[in-house]
């Protein structure tokens, strides 16, 4: 990433994309801080990965299972408690897709 050229970033774009809602002073705070770390990140593209094999696990383990126990687990309206919208027990979330071809 150049360094003479900070990416600008919309914190209310992102903020509305995580569904966060952020105080006057924590956005002034992250609007700070968010380009730092996509900066940071950005040093990633410079590492030569050319002989590097994709991983889908950076442990090594293989075939790591475990035998299945039923535990307690939370009820539907605990699970939903801060959900925006339900029907029938379920998180009512839009469509990200539309219906026709």
């Amino acid at each position: 990433m150049n360094k003479s050229k900070k990416p600008k970033i919309d914190i209310d774009y992102v903020t509305k994309l995580a569904n966060l809602e952020l105080t006057p002073k924590e956005i002034k705070k992250f609007s700070k801080q968010l380009p730092q770390i996509l900066e940071y990140v950005g040093k990633l593209s410079e590492v030569d990965t050319k002989n590097v094999s994709p991983l889908a696990h950076a442990a090594g383990l293989k075939n790591v299972w475990r035998k299945d126990e039923v535990i307690p687990s939370l009820t539907p309206q605990e699970a939903l408690a801060n959900a925006k919208e339900t029907h029938n027990d379920l998180f009512k979330v839009k469509a990200i897709f539309d219906a026709e071809p």
